[in-house]
C-alpha cells in the first residue's frame, strides 16, 4: 500500500502545486506528503518536482508519469472497492472532461445526483470545449460531440444532439428570413466557437457548406441563445438551449428545409478504465439524464 499512498501524494501535490495544499486535500500533515513524494522519487530514481520557495512545478519526469499514475491509482481504488466488504458502494476518483454549455444546462444536475447516490465517490470535473484524448490528458471519461477518435480509447454513445438555426421575430422582420444557406453570408450570424464558422446543411441534393462571418462567436451556448433572443442575429445552436424560447415564440426556426447534420454526444474512455464500476455507473446515469431532454 506504500506505493499507492505515495502515488496519491504525488497526484495531490501535482494538482495543488504545493505540499501544504496537498496535505489539506489528503487530510495529513505537510511533512507526510513531502516524505511520500520523496520516497516515490527515490524509488523511480528521478525528481518529480522542481522545488522553489513559491511553488512546485512538475519536472519532465513528473509530466511524463502524472497521467499514468492517475490511471494506476484509479484502477487500484476500483479494485479495492470491488474486493471490500462494502463492494456495492462505489469508491473511486473519476476525472471527467465535459463541455461547458451542456454541463451548465444538463450535466451538473446529473453529476450532483450521481454523487449523492455514491457519497464515497470523488469527482473532478473539468470544463473544456475542445477534443480531448483522455489517455494522454489523464481523464477517466471525456464527454463531447466532436467526431474525433483516439488510440486506446473506447467511444460510448450517450445521446443524439439536435442543432438548428433560429432567430427572433424582430430580427426576421427587420432583416428578412434567408431562403437558402448561401443567403447567410448577408446576415448577422451567431456562431459556436468550438465548431467554427463553417456551417454545414443537408440539402435536397446533398451537403452544403457555407463559411459565415460571425457577428458574435462564443464557446458558451447560453451567450448565443441570449443574443439571438435579443435580436442580434441568426444562431446555429443546440436545440436543448433554445427549446423554451422556441415553444413560447421568442425564437423562430430558420431554414427548416435545410437541416443541420445531427451530432452525437459521446463519452471517450481509456480502454483500461472501461469496465471500472464507477465509470459504468456514471455512464448509465448520464444516458438516463440526457436522453429525455436532448
Amino acid at each position: 500500500m506504500d506505493i499507492l499512498v505515495n502515488l496519491q501524494a504525488f497526484l495531490a501535490t501535482a494538482d495543488t502545486a504545493g505540499f501544504s495544499a496537498a496535505a489539506r486535500k489528503l487530510n495529513v500533515s505537510t511533512s507526510v506528503v513531502a516524505k511520500r513524494v520523496t520516497q516515490l522519487e527515490t524509488r523511480i530514481g528521478a525528481p518529480l518536482f522542481h522545488r522553489s520557495t513559491r511553488q512546485l512545478r512538475l519536472t519532465e519526469a513528473g509530466q511524463r508519469y502524472v497521467h499514468r499514475a492517475r490511471s494506476v491509482v484509479a484502477d487500484a481504488t476500483d479494485l479495492l472497492s470491488r474486493m471490500g466488504e462494502k463492494g456495492h458502494d462505489l469508491v473511486d476518483h473519476l476525472r471527467i472532461k465535459a463541455p461547458t454549455s451542456l454541463t451548465v444546462a444538463r450535466l451538473a444536475d446529473a453529476f450532483s445526483a450521481f454523487q449523492t447516490q455514491n457519497p464515497r465517490l470523488k469527482l473532478e470535473i473539468v470544463l473544456i470545449d475542445r477534443p480531448v484524448d483522455p489517455v494522454t490528458e489523464g481523464f477517466d471519461i471525456a464527454i463531447g460531440a466532436f467526431p474525433h477518435s483516439f488510440g486506446g480509447v473506447v467511444d460510448e454513445p450517450l445521446c443524439p444532439l439536435k442543432r438548428l438555426l433560429c432567430a427572433s421575430p424582430a430580427y426576421l422582420k427587420k432583416h428578412g428570413a434567408p431562403k437558402h444557406p448561401r443567403d447567410l453570408v448577408d446576415h448577422r450570424c451567431l456562431s459556436f466557437l468550438p465548431t467554427g464558422p463553417e456551417w454545414i446543411f443537408d440539402g435536397p441534393r446533398g451537403r452544403i457548406s457555407i463559411q459565415v462571418s460571425p457577428l458574435l462567436s462564443s464557446n458558451e451556448g447560453h451567450v448565443l441563445a441570449r443574443s439571438a433572443i435579443a435580436g442580434n442575429g441568426i444562431a446555429l445552436i443546440s436545440h436543448y438551449l433554445v427549446a423554451d424560447a422556441l415553444r413560447d415564440g421568442t425564437l423562430k426556426p430558420v431554414l427548416r428545409d435545410f437541416p443541420i447534420p445531427e451530432l452525437w454526444v459521446k463519452a471517450a474512455i481509456p480502454e483500461r478504465r472501461r469496465n471500472a464500476a464507477a465509470v459504468q455507473a456514471l455512464l448509465r446515469e448520464l444516458k438516463s439524464a440526457l436522453l429525455p431532454v436532448l
